[in-house]
């Protein structure tokens, strides 16, 4: 097999990969706040406090992942036609 040939066999099979996991998992959670929806800082005394709500996603924990962001905008284009 030919560097080419296993480069793309190696491409296919991650992107195959990513679209299993969105068809799965649409969500995943959020890489800021690691799913807890909050910043978790200390206090002088070194325990664990709850901070200001996560800003990237509202305090839920999780964000849509982008491959599944993408997959509805298409369905959402070709099923209405606008957008």
């Amino acid at each position: 097999m030919t560097p080419t040939l296993l480069a793309i066999a190696f491409l296919l099979a991650v992107m195959l990969g990513y679209i299993g996991v969105c068809a799965a998992a649409p969500f995943a959670r959020c890489r800021r706040c690691h799913g807890f929806g909050f910043a978790t800082t200390t206090d002088r005394k070194g325990r664990p406090k709850r901070g200001k709500t996560c800003r990237r996603c509202k305090g839920h924990g999780i964000h849509i992942r982008a491959g599944r962001h993408a997959y509805n905008l298409a369905r959402g284009i070709h099923r209405d036609g606008t957008r």
